[in-house]
């Protein structure tokens, strides 16, 4: 169900210019060292001398350093790996779409841009590899060929900036003094490959980051793996109502996080990021249905434990609009692979009829805040990667938690809040993904679909008798029974048209029966 968009960015980012293109006086620089002048020393004309910026492929191709050929050129980007062909002229032909970019940076910014909209810049010769080494060691080799003088790649500034200052934060103030704008810094070092992850962590070099826990140790199939996404994040939170609704778990800031530690506890808590707060725009806008927040609200009230489901929708490529339409609930106990595959089998089916694309997921913390964990956060980023998957375009994957028995919301209404990871800066690769706030507008349906109203009375049928179901004649607060709490919550976003209203009766006197 990997729903991806089919639309290709235009010209001009393919053609984008960037730090890698010619300086003035290159071509009197090139056209000496093609007469066989070579490169002047310093007190002779400026045009006669190459800066480092201004070394491009075509200059390297043509003294021999490179040679063009096909998949010699590669970009590893948070796991995903581009492969492209280098050409004669020095443009790059991106192997999975035949797009042609003229420099590095046009390339890497477009590919990482897909992983990562909030991307601005590529950082192209320190990201893009030829056979696998990183292509400013091939600027520094021509460099000390042909211009022996001329200073180490360590000691060329920023531009801008007082020698050492780091491109972050313009050398002013560390991380912590610059949090929560160090967030999304985009510093020019670039991430270790995960093959080279693997062999630096054989030797002791640099710590692994801990597995996703969204994956589960039972292999699917491969027909399963070609249109689920993923599995749902609760798979391996444990067996039913382990978890003690009366454990407070206190979240923390993300700047308080620092590097992964396979010590610390991947349920913490951690608290959502503002788009604003780091002088960013939202890469996407959002729209929900309100039936939608009714059904993923009515299953999180039924159980003690963690509920989880899938969101079918559409995007909108051209108004970058991301419409949550409809809630698919999982009826399977967590960790129950072999019912999770026959469940995600069966959305499949429904997304496909309805002609609705998969654009994301929900689960519960039933006592908790609606806030994600670190095991939600590393969920998110794996969902967004596969729901990428292999295409040329952009496509978000939205996160919802709800809250339903937190007794520090506002009122009886449940909160649902939703989220999307932005990767971490590329100078710390092995810190966690940022939990990001993402601003939604909620569309409010004139009625209840029979659909929706069938998944409830399916969702009552499932969870019959099971030791963790909610007591609804108990008390949840002094006056109000966890039946009062759940009409409470559902009434917002319920249709004014009523003519449905004996049918939900229906269904809470089913709940009444069902414990």
């Amino acid at each position: 169900m990997a729903a991806l968009a089919a639309a290709s960015p235009g010209g001009d980012e393919a053609l984008e210019e960037d730090e890698d293109e010619l300086e003035p006086g290159l071509d009197e620089a090139e056209a000496e060292a093609e007469a066989g002048s070579g490169a002047k020393p310093a007190g002779g004309s400026r045009g006669a001398v190459l800066t480092r910026r201004g070394i491009t492929l075509r200059v390297l191709l043509r003294d021999g350093l490179l040679e063009p050929a096909r998949g010699v050129l590669s970009i590893y980007y948070l796991g995903k790996k581009f492969v492209g062909d280098l050409g004669a002229d020095g443009t790059i032909t991106w192997q999975e779409t035949g797009q042609v970019f003229n420099s590095p940076s046009a390339w890497a910014t477009h590919c990482k841009r897909l992983v990562n909209p909030a991307k601005k810049s590529g950082c192209g010769w320190a990201s893009v590899r030829y056979k696998g080494q990183k292509l400013d060691q091939y600027k520094a080799t021509w460099l000390r060929q042909h211009q022996p003088n001329a200073p180490p790649a360590d000691e060329v500034r920023w531009e801008g900036a007082p020698l050492g200052a780091s491109p972050g934060c313009g050398g002013a103030v560390g991380p912590a003094q610059c949090c929560p704008q160090s967030l999304a810094s985009e510093g020019e070092d670039e991430e270790v490959p995960e093959e080279e992850e693997e062999e630096a962590a054989r030797e002791g070099r640099v710590p692994v980051p801990e597995p996703v826990a969204a994956k589960k140790p039972e292999e699917r199939s491969k027909k399963q793996q070609s249109k689920s996404a993923a599995e749902p994040a609760g798979t391996e939170h444990g067996a039913p109502a382990k978890r003690m609704e009366g454990k407070a778990r206190a979240p923390v800031r993300y700047c308080s996080l620092g590097t992964r530690d396979s010590a610390r506890n991947p349920q913490t808590l951690v608290e959502v990021t503002s788009f604003a707060a780091i002088n960013k725009f939202q890469p996407f806008n959002v729209a929900i249905s309100s039936n939608v927040l009714l059904l993923l609200d009515f299953h999180s009230h039924l159980t003690r434990s963690e509920v989880v489901g899938y969101l079918g929708g559409r995007w909108d490529t051209n108004t970058q609009l991301l419409t949550v339409l409809r809630a698919f609930p999982c009826r399977t106990r967590l960790g129950d692979a072999e019912a999770a595959g026959a469940v995600e089998e069966e959305i499949c089916q429904s997304l496909f009829l309805r002609g609705l694309s998969l654009v994301g997921w929900y689960h519960s913390h039933p006592f908790g805040p609606a806030l994600p964990s670190l095991h939600d956060i590393d969920a998110q980023m794996d969902y967004q990667l596969k729901l990428q998957g292999s295409g040329n375009s952009f496509q978000p994957c939205l996160a919802l938690i709800c809250g339903p028995y937190y007794h520090g919301n506002p009122g009886v209404e449940s909160k649902i809040a939703p989220f999307w990871v932005m990767p971490p800066p590329e100078q710390r690769p092995n810190d966690y993904g940022i939990p990001m706030d993402v601003e939604v507008a909620y569309i409010q349906d004139g009625f209840l679909t029979n659909d929706v109203l069938q998944e409830m009375t399916l969702l009552v049928d499932f969870y019959k008798g099971a030791p963790d179901l909610v007591k609804f004649q108990e008390l949840w607060s002094q006056d109000q029974t966890y039946l009062d709490k759940l009409k409470g919550s559902l009434a917002s976003r319920t249709p004014k048209d009523q003519s449905f209203s004996h049918v939900l009766e229906q269904i809470f006197s089913l709940l009444k029966l069902s414990g």
